[in-house]
């Protein structure tokens, strides 16, 4: 039980790895707000496990502000912020219109910022944290990914500047940068390579992106909200500024020496 008594928000919490952890912190005593722009899938979520929903856009302000107001009411407070919110910004440099770099900042980063900033007052109040959801994007680059990859750079970058900036105010702030987890948003880039390659399933799809991934398999959201919980944890009570990977090891492995593998 070691949520009793907190208050977690977490957007982007109707499917995916916000969906996991919010079961795992609801699980272990917490209260749980899912914040999100459709009411269908926050609804499904909640009513398996007795959340709160908060149907709000987490890159507008007065929207966001608004949610935070009433998590506050009911609860009492915001502990933990979950800024899970995210969405694509693939194609590159040369071909992408502003319109899809300017979305892929908004559901990336501005929902990240937007996010913190509004929980931050009630943060420091009761000397909660923060952990937000980047990628290993953020740490490397993928093909034709430039709005994600440098969003997803941004938001370790922006988590780093809050646990600078409020560490000495009891606020940790820590990211996590999964690998490819087998989520709805993943499995349709999955569909994309199993009619490139001809291949006869998204499972063969998930083998093909980590054959050379160290454990040989994607993680699941559960895999992820192990990893989150974790940092949102009083375990992880002297963990600030901290960027954990969840990728099987793909971050550990020298692309050159690929040719030497058998």
């Amino acid at each position: 039980m070691r949520f009793s008594g907190k208050t977690a928000v977490i957007t982007g919490g109707g499917t995916g790895i916000g969906a996991a952890v919010a079961r795992r912190i609801k699980s272990e005593g917490g209260n749980v707000a899912l914040v999100g722009r459709r009411k269908e899938p926050l609804q499904a979520v909640a009513e398996e496990i007795g959340a709160a929903i908060f149907q709000a856009d987490a890159a507008d302000t007065p929207s966001m502000k608004a949610a935070v107001a009433g998590i506050a009411e009911r609860f009492g407070g915001v502990d933990i912020l979950i800024a899970n919110a995210g969405g694509h910004g693939v194609g590159p440099t040369i071909s992408m219109s502003d319109e899809t770099w300017d979305l892929s900042v908004r559901l990336n980063l501005n929902t990240a910022f937007v996010s913190a900033r509004e929980c931050l007052p009630q943060l420091i109040e009761r000397k909660g944290n923060i952990v937000v959801l980047a990628s290993i994007a953020g740490l490397f680059a993928g093909p034709d990914a430039a709005g994600y990859v440098t969003m997803k750079h941004a938001c370790i970058g922006l988590a780093k500047s809050l646990a600078r900036d409020y560490g000495r105010k009891g606020v940790r702030t820590n990211t996590v940068c999964p690998g490819w987890v087998t989520t709805a948003m993943a499995d349709e880039q999955m569909e994309m390579l199993v009619e490139k390659h001809g291949l006869k399933s998204i499972e063969e799809a998930y083998a093909l992106v980590t054959k050379d991934v160290p454990l040989g398999r994607p993680a699941t959201a559960e895999d992820v909200s192990n990893a989150v919980c974790f940092l949102a944890s009083n375990e992880a009570s002297m963990i600030n500024g901290a960027v954990l990977t969840v990728d099987g090891g793909a971050g550990t492995v020298d692309l050159p020496t690929l040719a030497f593998v058998e």
